[in-house]
């Protein structure tokens, strides 16, 4: 009897023990659920105002370069001045083209579409400039921003800013570092080199319970983050300040007072300044990004904001190229830095897409892979760092 009173309580905490896992298995399905769509749990899909309080207040503000004349664009405008190619010959027979039909490009043809401009970019025509901001930082009658709410949990949100340009200006001679710049022939007196259509930099804020914690800055092929309470950081009214580099719009956390602060690509330097304040989030697209199935759904801060004829979606999913293709060598338009193969035009870049939306840290989860000349690149500059040491002001 004693023996099977003893098994019997065994039974009984085994049980009890075997419940408590059930429960906790059940109780903890519905809060992974509701981790990707909490913020949809409204059906007219609009967003608390605790959450977007939360974004908004800690959204970037972008200090755009005093002298650069490339400001943000209209994403509809920019394709409107566009027709889609492959291989530089336009595609026919397609209907007019806008952000709710746009990714019907991606099944046209197999080869890459491009975004062409219109007009021969060499000229500059006016569109390519963009919009300036007013006063209070919003830039009005155009959206060139694209704001993406990815649930990664219930406690971890992803807030993406995207900026969007219709023309990025490469580096010249000016901005490459010495030695360097007396290997480059400057045949092209002032040319500039990786100049395209099209332009996407962005900012991702990481929140955890409502709180931002860290944030990534794009710059070119790589980027740079930082923890919410870096010192590095500045901060407006507890926003963290951009610094958008002249003509190429890659973002930093300062203006730079050394050369040495924004190299990039080992030799190429971006300039940086307060010249402009442009608020994004106010001219923006709002979305909500699941990162299992990879829905986008439009979202709103109020009912008046709610368009129940468009999503505005389609164009986040077209996985072509926002600009011109890359220019042959025997197009007129295009010219070759001796030596060393840099084009004065290349191809335009790709959509928020393709930019690792569901990321493990701040980076992205792949880094793009460096051609073997930037590599020669960067081990001579390094030699030559070690060699002599440079930390020249830019003033």
């Amino acid at each position: 009897m004693a023996g099977l009173s003893f098994f019997s309580a065994q039974l009984r905490c085994l049980s009890i023990a075997l419940l408590a896992v059930q429960f906790l298995c059940i109780s903890s399905k519905p809060a992974a659920r509701n981790a990707v769509s909490s913020i949809l749990a409204e059906s007219n899909r609009i967003v608390p105002d605790y959450k977007l309080i939360a974004i908004l207040e800690t959204a970037p503000l972008v200090w755009l370069h005093s002298d650069d004349p490339f400001r943000p664009a209209d994403l509809l405008e920019h394709i409107r001045h566009t027709t889609p190619t492959v291989d530089q010959k336009a595609i026919h027979d397609l209907p007019k083209l806008d952000l709710d039909n746009l990714a019907l490009l991606n099944n046209v043809s197999s080869g890459e579409v491009a975004l062409t401009s219109n007009d021969d970019a060499t000229t500059l025509p006016a569109w390519l400039f963009g919009s300036i901001p007013d006063e209070s930082g919003r830039i009005a009658n155009a959206t060139p921003c694209v704001v993406i709410l990815v649930e990664q949990s219930a406690r971890d949100v992803d807030a993406f800013f995207f900026y969007f340009y219709s023309y990025d200006r490469g580096a010249n001679i000016t901005q490459v570092l010495e030695p360097l710049n007396r290997l480059i022939e400057d045949t092209e007196h002032g040319m500039h080199f990786g100049d395209h259509v099209g332009d996407w930099e962005h900012n991702m804020v990481r929140f955890r319970d409502g709180k931002p914690t860290g944030i990534y800055y794009s710059q070119h092929a790589g980027g740079s983050a930082y923890g919410w309470d870096d010192a590095a950081l500045s901060m407006k009214d507890e926003r963290p300040l951009v610094f958008s580099a002249y003509g190429s719009h890659a973002n930093y956390a300062s203006s730079g007072v050394f050369y040495s602060d924004h190299v990039h690509d080992a030799a190429l330097i971006d300039y940086c300044d307060a010249g402009k304040l442009w608020d994004p989030v106010l001219s923006a697209y709002f979305y909500h990004l699941d990162p299992e199935s990879f829905a986008l759904t439009r979202l709103f801060s109020s009912e008046s904001n709610i368009s129940t004829t468009s999503n505005l979606t389609s164009f986040f999913y077209f996985t072509g190229i926002w600009g011109d293709a890359q220019y042959p060598d025997d197009d007129s338009r295009q010219k070759t830095v001796p030596h060393f193969g840099l084009k004065r035009f290349v191809s335009g870049p790709q959509g928020p897409i393709v930019k690792d939306l569901v990321r493990k840290g701040l980076y992205p989860n792949q880094r793009e892979k460096k051609p073997w000349m930037q590599w020669a690149v960067g081990i001579f500059m390094s030699c030559m760092e070690d060699a002599e040491p440079r930390r020249t002001r830019l003033d």
